[in-house]
């Protein structure tokens, strides 16, 4: 994934991978992933938020942008 240089846009997606945190997502950084041989999951942060920004910041979340409509026209 390309950069994410809007502050804006590096909330929006921090806070939806907050939520996906909180509602049980396994997160993707290397130190809390569970433990393969046993399935122990690490103690998680009590800030999923701080997690979410760190995925964010080190490109390991998908995003994607809406479409903008074409100019001149209004969307419905």
């Amino acid at each position: 994934m390309a950069p994410i240089r809007s502050r804006f846009l590096y909330v929006d997606v921090s806070a939806q991978r907050a939520k996906q945190l909180r509602r049980g997502a396994l997160p993707r950084l290397a130190h809390l992933r569970p433990d393969p041989e046993t399935g122990a999951r690490p103690e998680m942060p009590p800030k999923l938020e701080r997690v979410a920004m760190q995925e964010v910041e080190e490109g390991l979340v998908a995003y994607e942008l809406p479409e903008k409509p074409p100019v001149g026209e209004t969307a419905r």
